[in-house]
């Protein structure tokens, strides 16, 4: 009988006093992970992508005059520390439940791959770096929204998930202020587009959030996360306040059109984008199945960025 080839992966990871080095040997065709990768992980960087492209578009839209790109480039470099240091804080907050749940149970810091102090060390130094380049690099409006962010994230939402299904709600304010950073941004100012923005991407997290916790609710149940209301065993009420914010949705995307900021062609467009979320969020109050929860969580995935997209494009 053969034995087992190994794969040998050695990483440097730097401890507050001295140089450590993690070796993790696997079986060949198992996980093997690297430096790199545990950062992305630790980070969250598809998260990290969302934020960046709500903060752009938010930036785009407000940019009526034309886009100031050295600008530009200096909210997103610092949102990005900020946004980054966000996910550190909650994934140190959190080490210890992520161990019960598959999904989140090989991140660096459960599976033992990253001391903790390493990981308050990395969010401590991306959150005062990136709130200082926004302070004195873009201006002081967008170095408190993107404090209020952090704190949000970190000291409401994150705790408030093992107490109660608010939540939800309660993360999806801290979500919804990055566009309206990106606006602040290309403003100065906070206007009736940085409140859309804010509504746009506040109605939009629900249906996301709410679909997600519905797939995942054995996982969130076994590691003590109340994402969803208590006794919410059909998933009525998780599904009635998917439609009925994305019936909120549908009203805030029309804004744009009705006070003259987009031109014509973006009624038509967002109408047809949010009557695809609607009747998605429709079939998950039906049938409150697994793929129905499925179906509206990609459906919100791809709206996002469509709806987004399309108001910078058409913006007056």
């Amino acid at each position: 009988m053969k034995p087992p080839k190994v794969i040998v992966t050695a990483a440097v990871a730097t401890a507050v006093d001295a140089p450590v080095v993690v070796v993790v040997a696997a079986e060949e065709g198992a996980q093997t992970y690297t430096v790199l990768g545990d950062l992305m992980m630790l980070t969250k960087a598809r998260l990290t992508i969302l934020v960046l492209m709500t903060t752009a578009m938010g930036f785009g839209f407000g940019s009526s005059r034309g886009m100031d790109w050295f600008l530009f480039f200096r909210v997103m470099f610092g949102t990005a520390f900020v946004a980054a240091s966000a996910s550190v804080f909650n994934q140190l907050i959190e080490r210890k439940v992520d161990r019960l749940m598959g999904r989140t149970k090989d991140r660096p810091l459960p599976a033992g791959r990253m001391a903790p102090a390493t990981a308050l060390g990395l969010g401590t130094l991306l959150a005062v770096a990136g709130l200082i380049y926004l302070l004195n690099r873009v201006s002081p409006l967008c170095a408190e929204l993107a404090a209020a962010t952090l704190l949000t994230y970190v000291a409401v939402y994150t705790p408030m998930k093992r107490k109660s299904a608010w939540c939800v709600t309660l993360g999806a304010i801290s979500g919804a202020i990055p566009p309206v950073i990106g606006w602040a941004a290309a403003t100065g100012s906070l206007g009736v587009g940085a409140w859309i923005l804010f509504g746009i991407l506040f109605f939009w997290q629900m249906p996301h959030f709410l679909a997600l916790a519905w797939m995942y609710r054995d996982e969130y149940a076994q590691a003590g996360f109340f994402m969803l209301r208590r006794r919410d065993i059909a998933g009525i009420k998780a599904a009635t306040e998917s439609l009925v914010c994305a019936v909120a949705l549908t009203v805030v995307t029309l804004l744009p059109a009705i006070l003259g900021m987009a031109h014509p062609i973006y009624t038509v467009v967002a109408l047809a984008c949010d009557g695809w979320l609607l009747t998605c969020a429709v079939l998950f109050l039906q049938h409150r199945s697994r793929a129905s929860a499925r179906r509206l969580f990609l459906a919100s995935i791809l709206y996002l960025p469509l709806v987004m997209a399309l108001l910078m494009v058409c913006r007056r």
